[in-house]
């Protein structure tokens, strides 16, 4: 079941299928970070290198297909289209202050 994404994760998409990079940067809390598929990216330098060539940098696209809500962690299922990588992608945000503290990337 697709439940409605909340207002910081629904804007964090948006940016991301804009690929406004600096958008894309100030999502996150000067301490988020970025967990893809174990590779632990925090701060603003090591996110923008890893989005550089992985993420906005590869004109990524995120299709929304299912979405769950558990307090401040937002779950979404999105069919990720990029010039790095294509496929089925579970991304879990953790929501803090209208920001992003967290997001972690997985097999959808």
């Amino acid at each position: 079941m697709t439940t409605p994404i909340p207002v910081p994760v629904t804007d964090f998409i948006d940016t991301v299928n804009r690929h406004d990079e600096q958008g894309f940067l100030n999502a996150f809390t000067d301490d988020g970070f970025v967990d893809d598929w174990g590779r632990v990216f925090t701060g603003r330098d090591e996110i923008k290198a890893w989005s550089d060539k992985e993420f906005i940098g590869a004109t990524g696209t995120m299709t929304v297909t299912d979405t769950h809500v558990d307090g401040s962690v937002v779950t979404v299922v999105a069919d990720w289209r990029s010039t790095h990588a294509n496929g089925l992608s579970t991304f879990v945000f953790d929501v803090a202050g209208g920001r992003l503290a967290s997001m972690t990337i997985r097999e959808g």
